[in-house]
């Protein structure tokens, strides 16, 4: 008995010590990939995400960008409101429902998660669960497998750095009914777009932007879909390679 305690204790030891070297291999010794792509990242042939996001391939293992991209930071995005007094209320990161049934009511939290590292991958996740920690960690989870490499660049006439701290040309989201055009902004403007979707930004590596939004901008998860849109079609757009030096643009980290 006295064998198997020590065991239990060396191996609580090594984990958190591994952690701390911020290398995810140390932590993929249990991840069994369940697809090719996964597979070719624990062998070693993929050591870089652009090898898998620039052939279109589709991510459904969340450890493929624990691996690849270790230093993500996440944020809980405020999507709900909470109960106040004398009918008021304040802005919460769970999105509480309830469904009348014969037993009672049932209640389900809904949450959203931005992840990124704040130069080039960003990704977006919802995730809804009985409980409010399944329901964190089924966002994070969707938010890793929705992640993306962005466009940045100096595309405001204003500026002209050619460094990549804002957009390279005006672009446009919509998720419903509500529209989000994000455009450039000369250096040290800021972010002027609402708040939850200025962490999206900062999380993409966005650090100036001009923004305007229509349509139904209350309904605060189409508003953040559409902010997340806008930055994908930063990548759809074809440029000619005389514009990529004068306007500072980068795809993906800083190279």
């Amino acid at each position: 008995m006295v064998e198997k305690k020590e065991e239990t204790i060396l191996e609580e030891e090594v984990i958190p010590a591994e952690a701390e070297t911020g290398i995810k291999k140390t932590n993929m010794g249990g991840w069994n990939p369940k697809t090719e792509i996964g597979r070719e990242i624990k062998s070693g042939k993929i050591t870089n995400i652009d090898e898998v996001l620039d052939k279109g391939e589709k991510i459904l293992e969340a450890e493929i960008v624990d691996f690849l991209l270790p230093n993500l930071d996440q944020s809980l995005l405020e999507v709900g409101q909470s109960k106040g007094k004398f009918g008021g209320g304040k802005r919460s990161i769970w999105r509480q429902t309830q469904k009348k049934t014969r037993e009672g009511n049932k209640a389900k939290f809904a949450t959203m998660v931005a992840v990124g590292n704040k130069d080039g991958y960003v990704g977006l996740g919802f995730g809804d669960a009985k409980e409010t920690v399944p329901a964190r960690e089924k966002a994070i989870r969707k938010s890793k497998l929705n992640i993306i490499k962005i466009r940045r660049g100096c595309g405001s006439w204003a500026c002209g750095c050619k460094t990549p701290h804002s957009i390279p040309f005006e672009v446009e989201g919509k998720m419903g009914s509500s529209v989000v055009k994000l455009i450039p902004a000369p250096r040290g403007t800021g972010l002027c777009i609402q708040e939850e979707c200025k962490k999206i930004l900062q999380l993409a590596g966005i650090t100036d932007v001009y923004s305007k939004a229509r349509g139904k901008t209350a309904t605060r998860l189409n508003l953040l879909k559409a902010c997340f849109n806008a930055l994908q079609k930063l990548s759809q757009v074809k440029i000619k390679h005389d514009q990529v030096e004068p306007r500072g643009i980068v795809e993906g980290s800083k190279k």
